[in-house]
């Protein structure tokens, strides 16, 4: 089974991060960026499935040249080769820009599988699978807990919150995963000294046939119109115990409708 697994370079949800110079965007500049989380749960399923049915597991990533970083710590737990698509053009693209990329990519690509993380820690709108299922006409089965190659398709357990629903696709098809599909890997010291000599094709958007005017921020269906940093956090009002701080607690909770 040939499997590619979406990956994308983020900045560490843990650490400080800030807009770019136009307001509107994140700085991706700085040295704090790291694999998207989800996408690493994405990278063990896929190489879970390669032990179980044999193949190929390929990275995709779209992003400029420091995002290279990300896709050698990938490889380094253990899939083949990747595919950086690279391009300055690429810069500002909404989620239907890069899948449009994606969608051009993969289409040069041999796959039976895509896995992707269930959302990105700098987006969070979860909507890529859905999008490039549409324009690869391909099944999507988002929001995987359990995965199984099943037959000529795909057997997931979809997350929800009341429970799990089970759902089948036959073919083709994309499948992003939750946290609680499975358990990653950490990359051994030799992982990481194979991913150095692992194969990674960088591709361009004349390359893929893309035009430039359909991706970047002059192409993009959507705008950020205005942002705001988060507001300082005002101190919190404290309760004297001086006998009657029961009653004040529970008078300040009403107040802010806790009970």
């Amino acid at each position: 089974m040939n499997i590619v697994v979406l990956v994308k370079q983020v900045p560490d949800s843990g650490a400080e991060r800030s807009l770019a110079g136009d307001g509107n965007t994140v700085d991706r500049t700085g040295g704090t960026n790291v694999i998207n989380e989800m996408d690493e749960y994405a990278i063990e399923e896929a190489l879970r499935l390669k032990d179980e049915t044999g193949g190929q597991v390929t990275l995709l990533t779209v992003g400029p040249d420091h995002a290279l970083e990300s896709v050698r710590k990938a490889l380094s737990m253990g899939p083949d080769a990747a595919v950086h698509v690279s391009d300055e053009a690429i810069a500002g693209s909404d989620a239907l820009g890069t899948a449009k990329v994606l969608a051009a990519a993969l289409g040069t690509l041999e796959y039976d599988l895509i896995l992707s993380g269930a959302e990105s820690t700098d987006g969070g709108v979860q909507v890529m699978p859905h999008m490039l299922a549409e324009l690869l006409d391909i099944a999507a089965l988002t929001g995987a807990r359990k995965l199984t190659a099943d037959g000529d398709g795909f057997l997931v357990e979809r997350q929800t919150e009341d429970g799990y629903e089970v759902v089948r696709a036959s073919g083709k098809a994309i499948v992003s995963v939750w946290d609680t599909i499975n358990t990653p890997r950490y990359p051994s010291l030799k992982g990481i000294m194979a991913a150095k000599r692992k194969p990674v094709t960088a591709v361009t958007l004349a390359e893929l046939g893309v035009p430039a005017g359909e991706v970047g921020a002059a192409g993009a269906a959507t705008t950020v119109l205005s942002a705001e940093p988060r507001p300082v956090r005002g101190a919190g009002q404290r309760v004297e115990d001086t006998g009657d701080g029961g009653e004040k607690l529970v008078e300040y909770l009403a107040a802010e409708k806790f009970v």
